[in-house]
């Protein structure tokens, strides 16, 4: 399956950060750059072990939920509403494979509980 990137913008993250509330140009521009161009280093680095287009970690995705959203229940509730009734409850690291949209949800949070977009991130060139 091809995805382009104003696909991926247009049709995932942009939802998927309306839908949190969080919603803007740098959030959109950050999260497009990790997918499309993962860096080097850090929270999207590309990993063996990464799961979906943003390279999330099981460890990282269970420390998420265990340190972070168990006590953010709002954000928590929106977040559950992206993911699937049966297949989170069973496999909730199969959501960061198959469902884009709770993956964007999931990468923003990352990003947010680590101090958010501080800089204005490359453009991307457009796929």
């Amino acid at each position: 399956m091809y995805l382009s990137a104003d696909h991926l913008r247009d049709q995932v993250i942009r939802p998927a950060l309306e839908y949190m509330g969080a919603l803007n140009p740098a959030n959109e521009a950050f999260l497009l750059n990790a997918a499309v161009n993962p860096p080097d280093v850090g929270l999207f680095a590309a990993k063996p072990e990464g799961l979906g287009i943003f390279h999330i970690t099981a460890a990282q995705h269970s420390d998420l939920w265990d340190r972070y959203l168990a006590f953010n229940p709002d954000f928590a509730s929106r977040v559950r509403g992206l993911a699937s009734q049966r297949a989170f409850l069973s496999d909730p690291d199969s959501e960061l494979q198959t469902n884009l949209s709770y993956c964007a949800a999931i990468a923003w949070l990352m990003q947010h509980r680590a101090g958010g977009v501080q800089a204005q991130p490359q453009s991307v060139a457009r796929a």
